[in-house]
């Protein structure tokens, strides 16, 4: 493991759940949270450089949960020595650092996955069920978000420096929702990218959240909303609105619209709960009606991890190189160059 911030714990614990793991190092460079998790998890080698964990003899995996800018540099690294890698999302900061990452992972013949973590949650998973049943017929519209009102996470640290994380919000929460609508729509190519993105509160000392992070003394350097209009092939659309600071109502809030042909349907999670989020709207005998499916909370990070270690046991590595994840940088990248450049940006004809 290298990275003990949450998403490092959280797998890290994860880890520590499944009887064919043994974690046998950590890496990371706040030495008493070292080694406190040392001593909680019964980790037997702790180093504070990245660079000396992946030097272990007898590694078969390594878990990626640090800033982004670091992605690259470790996994690389890692697949060169012929591990197998699990990393935090996103995969990269560009799509030429992600590039790099899948053609490193389908040379070395290893498994390459990124956590997407909110796929795995219970609504989401219900919501699949119901359009792979047909329940919505054809898809042609959605609309995903992930809007704060006070959440700017550390300001001053890396995630407000361009450098270290490669953008703010879009980067950070919209790929989360990215993943949550192509998955659901059932990975649609993307044809063109319309974005802008704005910078209004951040850069003024507004919005910051409870997240807090190590200050690099940086300027706030990223976009603090940003939104984006997805062209889909077959003629579908997916609008996305993401935000760390904006005015408007309290809370944390992300989720999904969904307008089909047969049916629609709608997720809303206001500050990460789990119960009554899911609506599917359809017609019964001619009358609108309104369903409200029970989902349970899902096992968000639980999930990833065992689904990773499954398909390391199971030796059949070469459709897990990175390739989706590297699908939803690319998109990333279009929205952020259609937004400095003021204009629709072309994916694929």
């Amino acid at each position: 493991m290298v990275g003990l911030g949450y998403a490092g714990r959280t797998a890290l614990e994860a880890f520590s759940e499944l009887p064919d793991v043994e974690v046998v190092a950590l890496a990371g460079l706040e030495t008493e949270v070292l080694k406190s998790l040392g001593a909680k998890f019964q980790v037997p080698q702790l180093y504070e450089k990245w660079e000396d964990l992946l030097a272990v003899d007898g590694l078969d995996a390594v878990s990626i949960a640090t800033p982004t800018q670091l992605h690259a540099p470790i996994a690389l690294a890692a697949l060169d020595r012929g591990l197998h890698v699990l990393c935090e999302k996103p995969l990269a900061r560009t799509v030429a650092e992600g590039t790099a990452m899948v053609e490193a992972a389908k040379k070395a013949g290893k498994v390459l996955k990124v956590v997407f973590n909110h796929r795995e949650r219970g609504d989401v998973a219900a919501l699949k069920h119901q359009i792979d049943e047909g329940q919505l017929g054809r898809i042609y519209y959605a609309k995903a978000h992930w809007m704060r009102r006070n959440g700017i996470p550390g300001m001053g640290g890396w995630f407000t420096n361009r450098e270290l994380s490669g953008g703010g919000p879009l980067i950070d929460l919209g790929v989360h929702i990215l993943d949550m609508a192509l998955h659901l729509l059932g990975e649609p190519k993307v044809t063109t990218v319309s974005a802008s993105t704005f910078a209004e509160l951040g850069p003024r000392g507004r919005g910051s959240g409870p997240h807090v992070v190590n200050t690099l003394g940086s300027a706030f350097e990223v976009e603090d909303l940003a939104t984006a209009y997805l062209r889909l092939e077959g003629g579908g659309a997916l609008q996305l609105e993401t935000s760390w600071a904006t005015y408007r109502a309290p809370g944390d809030n992300f989720g999904i619209e969904l307008f089909g042909t047969e049916g629609g349907a709608k997720i809303e999670v206001v500050d990460y709960n789990n119960t009554d989020t899911l609506r599917i709207f359809t017609d019964v005998a001619g009358v609108p009606a309104e369903v409200k499916p029970a989902t349970g909370a899902g096992l968000g990070h639980r999930a990833v991890v065992s689904e990773f270690v499954a398909i390391v046991l199971n030796g059949d590595w070469s459709a897990h190189i990175g390739s989706e994840a590297l699908l939803r940088t690319q998109v990333i990248d279009a929205a952020y160059a259609s937004a400095q450049a003021g204009r629709e940006v072309v994916l694929h004809d």
